[in-house]
């Protein structure tokens, strides 16, 4: 069995994108809280891009993966 790859853009969107509604309007994808995070994925998640950045987003910071999420989110920053 192959490793999986992550798909960069994904990543890349989910560091750039906002949160287009609710309470966390506005807020980048990657910094809305765990458990907000939780909430959405207990409620089921959007489909489309929105929903694809959100999952990717819930299962990185549900396994310990944040700080990768961060490192992505200061490269592209400072492009």
């Amino acid at each position: 069995m192959e490793p999986v790859q992550p798909d960069h853009a994904v990543l890349i969107q989910a560091v750039t994108s906002r949160m287009p509604y609710g309470k966390y309007k506005g807020t980048l994808i990657c910094d809305l809280p765990v458990h907000y995070l939780e909430w959405l994925h207990s409620k089921g998640l959007p489909a489309g891009k929105l929903g694809m950045q959100l999952g990717t987003v819930f299962e990185m910071k549900t396994n310990g993966l944040n700080a990768m999420l961060m490192s992505i989110k200061a490269k592209v920053n400072t492009r």
